[in-house]
């Protein structure tokens, strides 16, 4: 039996990471270990390890990283991390270690795995966004990885790009999309009741993270924007959901719970809405914002307006329902009212999600159950192929 070690760090990783975990959790012939840590094992960031254990599934491990101290440098929390999954995989180690995505634990958990020669399984590499550190932490994953998951077509060609053999890459589609289309959702009445806020009215979902890139502005600056920006725009309720634990993160946190309390008529904020809630209030929204990956990857199959704020996520895909702007009070308001119009409504329902690979988690599952680790990495200077999300996978 092949022992995989799943590592999950965030909420919104796990959100997505989820239905692969179910199914490595069914398999007879692939052995699940998860490992949880980061914002799910700290209080501040809403002690999501919760979610988690509401799901049902054994923890392998609970390794903390993070202090109480928000303003930590990250260059302190990389070195602990290293630390701590060194010695977790100096005693554990899996046949292969499955991560996904591109923040720094990530990128600290793949490092100590690869300096003890664990193959390394990762989703959503050749991904692009460049208003964040993010950018190069996950090409860094990348070129650790044994295999990888690409979420769409350009995503895959532009892993082969880094020198990733076409044998290694696999075009799956994306774990968000297979979510909504597969996670039941909950009905409007039991969205409002769960939340404790009146959603039955138009209202907007809203979250924001800070930009770590090296030339990004201040967060609290451009939270601040955000907030007059909400003000400014009549009627419309705003859910506000908690920011990462990036750096800044707990400022644009409490930059958005003090313009809920100081509008509890117009305003709710939850830390964390947890998968459901928040693929539900996603599907019944009139708007979502922020710069959330999640606007711009996941709403585009549910056709909902959408405004991306800033350069967080420059680089990725835009598809017709997402519309952005600048970080400043003005061009957030303007660009919020032209996504509410009638006339924006209809062109983002012609939104078409370049994410949908069909099964995505077991395609991911049936790679990590046959791929031979063992054999020999080295840089591909060939010629890109053509990637195609929906090719048949031998489930």
């Amino acid at each position: 039996m092949r022992s995989i070690c799943v590592v999950t760090a965030t909420r919104a990783e796990y959100g997505l990471l989820r239905p692969v975990v179910q199914k490595l959790a069914a398999s007879a012939d692939l052995q699940l270990r998860l490992v949880v840590t980061g914002a799910h094992l700290c209080p501040r960031l809403g002690l999501t390890v919760t979610e988690i254990e509401k799901d049902g599934f054994a923890i392998d491990a609970r390794l903390p990283i993070f202090t109480d101290d928000a303003a930590e440098p990250v260059a302190q929390t990389l070195a602990r991390t290293l630390t701590v999954f060194d010695e977790y995989f100096a005693q554990n180690a899996p046949d292969c270690l499955l991560v996904l995505g591109d923040r720094f634990e990530i990128f600290a958990v793949a490092t100590a795995a690869a300096a003890r020669h664990i193959p390394i399984a990762h989703i959503s590499g050749g991904d692009v966004t460049l208003g964040a550190a993010d950018e190069y932490y996950r090409h860094c994953i990348s070129k650790m990885a044994a295999v990888h998951f690409a979420s769409c077509a350009d995503s895959a060609a532009r892993l082969v790009r880094l020198g990733e053999a076409p044998d290694r890459v696999f075009c799956v589609g994306g774990l968000g999309d297979e979510n909504i289309r597969t996670l039941p959702k909950l009905n409007r009445e039991a969205l409002c009741a769960s939340t404790g806020f009146a959603l039955m009215q138009p209202f907007a979902l809203v979250t924001y993270h800070p930009e770590t890139s090296a030339d990004a502005g201040s967060p609290a600056a451009q939270c601040q924007a955000l907030c007059r920006a909400m003000e400014s725009v009549p009627g419309i309720f705003w859910l506000m959901t908690g920011s990462n634990a990036d750096a800044g993160g707990q400022v644009c946190s409490d930059t958005l719970r003090a313009f809920a309390a100081a509008h509890p008529d117009r305003a709710g904020f939850v830390q964390n809405l947890g998968l459901q809630r928040y693929l539900s209030a996603m599907q019944y929204a009139s708007l979502v914002a922020g710069n959330s990956s999640s606007g711009v990857v996941e709403t585009p199959t549910f056709q909902v307006p959408t405004v991306n704020i800033g350069k967080r996520q420059a680089g990725r895909l835009i598809c017709a329902n997402v519309l952005g702007c600048a970080p400043d009070a003005d061009a957030i308001a303007e660009t919020m009212r032209k996504a509410l119009s009638p006339e924006f409504a209809a062109v983002a329902a012609t939104a078409k999600s370049p994410y949908n690979g069909g099964d995505t988690s077991a395609k991911i599952c049936a790679v990590l159950r046959s791929f031979d680790f063992s054999a020999p990495k080295s840089f591909y200077d060939g010629p890109v192929p053509h990637f195609d999300p929906e090719r048949n996978i031998d489930l």
